[in-house]
């Protein structure tokens, strides 16, 4: 099939111009002015930007947490991200403890083959790492999945101590992948949390309360440290205050390759939203938690400075009835996740082209281009060349919603609630192709699970970002 995109505003990270696409089958075959081509399907993108995929490389699809799993599957997920312009997500396979991440990757491959609106990658969480077990991480890298993520944080479940984290970085430097790193001292914020609820403190304002900024800081710094000694690049995963920021920015004058991201809650969102009337609270119980409002600006900055490289959404979304009820009367017990997927790039666009925060080709970078190239899918996904991936998103700059959970138009994650209910936003996407093929049709979803296909993905590629 080929699909010619006609009359367009092209932009990626680094173009802006006027012209027409033509797609040939899966990839980009040729880009002109007034290009005259018989095509199967022709798409008037008057007035409307043509723009790359959104890759999302923060996702938990089917994620087992805290006695529960999130509640949107590989299907339901990745046609939301669709819906809202993402073409590409990465997503997380988690080795449990004593578990080959080789047998983690099968499992996870098995809950998202044939199932998927979009394309998918993976990265790999790795709880634990014995000197035995450290050549997994070259077969990984072999099989497409050149990324995994470390915790400081969830002791007993998730958390890596300082060798473990060393001796990733170290093999992970040497073969030219990457580490991403959740980065909170989770030692003491299990202190504090104990003592919290010694005091009779059960409320979900307390999640924000026993995870300070420093605690972030600690982590981001020990993390750069480790990182530096180790010689390789590293990732910190959904920064989300000033005080990490700072450590962020003196390792990256070090010489560090110090690469981070973060997300739409920790730019629009503060922590006044735990004072939700009842248990509603509970719905921005994410880790690390929403912060004072004051940080928001800094990340913007970070963002315009480029110190900051990526826009993801941590989508891990749970239901509010059945699901966040379990912490009901212990906020410890709530599952840490929100929604998001399906948001990100008109709430990116509204907040930070529309408003002046950047221009538009730094929106493609910091939604698409950044993440494509740190992880290894650049130039397949993240751009508008030829040969590319044809992954592209006609949008339109004028069409004004209203983000909530009871508007259609706007909601196709499977979660009861939306994070943020009532946003107004001006730009939307309109029509959606995913590898050539039209999945969202001027709003509708017109594709079928199994559209999307796993990417094997290459080495990091953060030195050339």
């Amino acid at each position: 099939m080929s699909v010619l995109i006609r009359n367009g505003r092209v932009v990626t990270a680094v173009d802006d111009y006027f012209g027409d696409v033509f797609v040939d089958g899966e990839v980009v075959a040729l880009i002109g002015r007034e290009l005259v081509i018989d095509a199967d399907t022709v798409i008037d993108a008057s007035g409307k930007l043509v723009l790359p995929g959104g890759v999302d490389p923060h996702t938990h699809l089917e994620l087992p947490f805290g006695g529960t799993t999130t509640s949107d599957t590989f299907e339901t997920g990745t046609r939301a991200a669709a819906h809202g312009g993402t073409t590409c997500i990465i997503d997380f396979a988690v080795q449990s403890r004593g578990m080959s991440t080789l047998e983690a990757l099968d499992i996870w491959h098995a809950k998202a083959a044939g199932k998927t609106a979009v394309d998918y990658a993976f990265h790999m969480i790795i709880t634990d790492l014995p000197p035995r077990r450290i050549p997994e991480m070259r077969r990984l890298a072999d099989d497409g999945v050149t990324s995994y993520k470390l915790f400081m944080a969830y002791p007993g479940v998730m958390l890596s101590d300082d060798g473990t984290i060393f001796r990733a970085l170290r093999k992970a430097g040497e073969d030219g992948t990457l580490v991403c790193m959740h980065a909170e001292n989770g030692i003491v914020i299990d202190e504090l949390v104990r003592i919290a609820l010694e005091e009779g403190e059960i409320g979900p304002k307390q999640h924000a309360l026993t995870r300070p900024t420093r605690l972030e800081a600690e982590g981001v710094h020990r993390a750069l440290a480790i990182a530096e000694v180790a010689r390789s690049p590293i990732y910190i995963v959904h920064l989300s205050c000033y005080d990490a920021l700072q450590e962020l920015r003196l390792a990256q004058a070090r010489g560090v390759m110090a690469h981070a991201e973060t997300c739409p809650q920790y730019l629009l969102l503060d922590v006044g939203a735990y004072d939700a009337p009842g248990f509603d609270g509970a719905k921005y119980v994410l880790t690390p938690p929403l912060r004072e409002e004051w940080n928001q600006d800094e990340l913007w900055r970070a963002l315009r400075l480029k110190t900051l490289d990526v826009i993801s959404t941590d989508h891990c979304p749970f239901c509010l009835k059945e699901q966040k009820e379990l912490g009901r009367s212990d906020f410890s017990k709530i599952p840490n996740g929100g929604p998001g997927i399906e948001n990100r790039m008109s709430l990116i666009y509204h907040h930070g082209v529309s408003e002046g925060r950047f221009d538009l080709n730094r929106f493609v970078e910091l939604t698409s281009t950044g993440a494509a190239r740190i992880f290894g899918l650049f130039p397949k996904k993240g751009t508008i060349a030829v040969g590319s991936d044809a992954d592209i998103v006609i949008f339109d700059p004028e069409r004004e919603e209203t983000i909530s959970v009871h508007n259609p138009r706007t909601h196709h994650m499977n979660v009861d609630y939306s994070a943020y209910e009532g946003f107004r936003v001006k730009g939307y996407t309109e029509t959606v192709l995913s590898r050539g093929k039209v999945v969202i049709d001027r709003g509708e979803y017109v594709g079928r699970p199994g559209d999307g296909a796993f990417v094997r993905r290459g080495p990091y590629g953060g030195i050339h970002a």
